[in-house]
């Protein structure tokens, strides 16, 4: 019938505004900043730098493999990567970011450099609080200011955080027995031809 979906709207419209008064759910007006609304889990606002343990130099997951920069569409990452390697949380030898920058201005929060990324090493922040006087120096964002550790992924986003910290894991894992086998096969190997060795030499007495 013609004019339903309007009459839809309108009565949509009355029942928010009259049941603003009697329902606290349908309240639409929240005294910010002292009242907040929580954020949901699945809220994306900004990037940020994982890291491990408690110091952000050392712990950073970022290697400065340079693809998210390469794949940010805006173009608002910027990324140097380090002459020499350091180790990394399990003490692997990396390279690292000297210089990682965000312009906050640019970025348009799209997480194609979260999906691009394949050592889980750049999330997105919930926070929108990013309003600055600075419109120079305080809309760039370096490595320091964009770290953040991994116990504050897990308050943030718990059930995306738990998935990657069991992948990581798990991976971990698997890189660790692969190491295991490789330096145990060169000691069998030996074993095995000093074995030959010793029989050939019984054989010919």
């Amino acid at each position: 019938m013609l004019g339903t979906g309007i009459a839809k709207g309108l009565v949509e419209t009355a029942r928010n505004f009259f049941g603003s008064y009697v329902s606290r759910d349908r309240l639409t007006t929240v005294e910010y900043p002292e009242e907040r609304l929580p954020q949901a889990e699945a809220a994306r606002n900004f990037p940020f730098l994982v890291y491990d343990g408690d110091d952000w130099k050392s712990g950073l997951r970022c290697v400065a493999c340079q693809i998210c920069e390469k794949e940010c569409p805006p173009k608002c990452i910027f990324i140097e990567k380090s002459k020499d390697k350091k180790p990394d949380a399990v003490g692997k030898p990396q390279f690292y970011p000297t210089v990682f920058n965000i312009d906050v201005s640019v970025c348009m929060s799209c997480q194609i450099c979260v999906e691009v990324c394949p050592f889980e090493a750049i999330k997105m922040d919930t926070d929108f609080e990013l309003s600055t006087d600075d419109r120079f120096g305080g809309l760039l964002w370096d490595r320091q200011q964009l770290a953040k550790s991994n116990t504050y992924y897990h308050e943030i986003h718990p059930t995306e955080a738990t998935e990657v910290d069991a992948r990581l894991a798990e991976e971990k894992a698997k890189a660790d027995a692969k190491a295991k086998a490789a330096e145990t096969k060169p000691v069998a190997a030996a074993t095995g031809a000093a074995q030959q060795t010793s029989h050939g030499a019984s054989s010919a007495e």
